[in-house]
């Protein structure tokens, strides 16, 4: 039974609609089991990337020689299965309980022309006063080796916490989402805590930021501290971007959502937001804030995609979760709400298969035993779920998907889970939708 998109103007009400939705044929497999420490990486979140000759790559919070974190490489192998390599283990280099290369990674990579990988790690690095013993997170470069075998070279490009007051990280720290490159080959981000927002406990609230390449290494720089509105643990702006990073549209602004913020009065249920660029500052303006009811939709973890007119598309988790479209220039929207039988809690963004109309994404709950689920839902709104994980014995197929699913040219959609699998590692599967 279909169920269709919501109307609704995020500032105001929202309605509620659940129904039954209908289950797909697929062709669902898992490519690889993840085996963890010391060998192989495991509790993967991170969304995986293709490089131009099909191989995935994607990064893992726990795993590997010191078990903190990783990152993997996937290549086909021309007879439907797949071998994976480590390509670096971090915390290889450490002073104490400091892992100045990094430790743990949950954002996934992105790869640029020459093939070389750029990721963030939740912790490690430099510096630790933002009160995380291994360090306060950063961005690294890991480069292919020169001749086929050899070594992949990793080098850290900034540690967070660089820049401090007190106990204030004004920098940012605990990087958790994907970066992205603009033209001219900046990186841009976002921390969940950190910057020179008013929000109490030390974690001010989160930033934006972007990282330059120059002659004496890269320089960084805070676009937007969340939490430079409001007062207290009110954050009109926005407060802990999390998950989310941030996405460009084809004039150079910027769009990403926050968990926690968007109201006057309370902490809110998260917003959308849109940062500008403007004579040399960027601005933020807030195209949609959620209610911070527990039973009211909020707590948009995930990053947007857009679609070709300027819609934005995203997920939030609460109470059961949904998936929304809204619009960049009139701010109208529509919602789609899951029932828990069909998915609940998304915490990763969406993939739009802009040739056929369609949306795909992960749950991390609902379904078989509250496993999580794949669905996708069609431009009127119909949803099909494609698989429900646990499935099988022994959740050998996979149990608790965070992220963002990463498409074939031949439609093949491929993402991770957390756990399950073989050896209750996680899992990377394939999926025909």
């Amino acid at each position: 039974m279909s169920r269709n998109w919501l109307s609704f103007f995020f500032l105001f009400a929202f309605a509620t609609l659940m129904c039954t939705s209908a289950s797909g044929q697929n062709n669902f497999k898992v490519i690889h089991s993840f085996q963890g420490p010391p060998n192989d990486a495991s509790y993967v979140v991170s969304r995986l990337v293709f490089d131009q000759q099909g191989n995935l790559y994607g990064t893992s919070a726990n795993g590997g020689t010191s078990a903190n974190g990783t990152v993997f490489k996937l290549s086909p192998n021309g007879d439907g299965s797949w071998s994976e390599s480590l390509l670096y283990s971090f915390c290889s280099v450490y002073n104490g309980q400091l892992c100045f290369d990094g430790a743990s990674s949950d954002a996934g990579l992105v790869m640029d022309s020459a093939g070389n990988l750029y990721g963030t790690t939740v912790s490690g690095g430099s510096h630790d006063g933002c009160g995380q013993p291994r360090g306060c997170g950063t961005v690294f470069e890991l480069s292919p080796p020169a001749s086929q075998g050899g070594t992949w070279t990793e080098a850290v490009l900034y540690n967070f916490c660089s820049v401090f007051s007190g106990t204030d990280c004004l920098d940012g720290y605990v990087p958790q989402a994907p970066l992205v490159f603009d033209a001219a080959g900046n990186l841009y981000g976002t921390t969940s805590s950190g910057g020179s927002g008013h929000f109490p406990f030390g974690a001010s609230g989160g930033t934006v930021f972007e990282l330059s390449p120059a002659m004496e290494g890269w320089k960084q720089a805070v676009l937007y501290n969340f939490c430079s509105v409001g007062q207290g643990e009110t954050c009109p702006d926005g407060n802990a971007p999390y998950l989310a990073g941030v996405t460009f549209d084809p004039t150079g602004n910027l769009y990403g959502t926050t968990e926690n913020g968007g109201s006057t009065k309370t902490e809110g249920g998260g917003v959308i937001y849109e940062l500008s660029p403007n004579s040399g500052r960027w601005t933020e303006k807030v195209l949609a804030a959620f209610p911070s009811s527990a039973k009211s939709y909020g707590v948009p973890s995930g990053g947007v995609v857009l679609d070709p007119s300027g819609n934005l598309y995203g997920t939030f988790e609460a109470p059961k979760g949904g998936v929304f479209r809204l619009s960049s220039r009139n701010g109208k929207g529509r919602v789609f709400i899951f029932n828990g039988a069909d998915g609940d809690e998304p915490i990763g963004g969406v993939t739009l298969d802009l040739k056929h109309g369609i949306l795909y994404g992960t749950t991390s709950g609902g379904g078989n035993v509250n496993a999580g689920n794949v669905y996708a839902i069609a431009a009127d709104g119909t949803e099909t779920v494609l698989h429900n994980f646990c499935s099988q014995p022994n959740c050998v197929d996979g149990q608790l998907p965070w992220s963002t699913l990463v498409q074939d040219k031949s439609g093949n959609l491929y993402g991770t889970t957390e756990f399950g699998g073989e050896y209750g590692a996680g899992i990377v599967f394939e999926i025909t939708p």
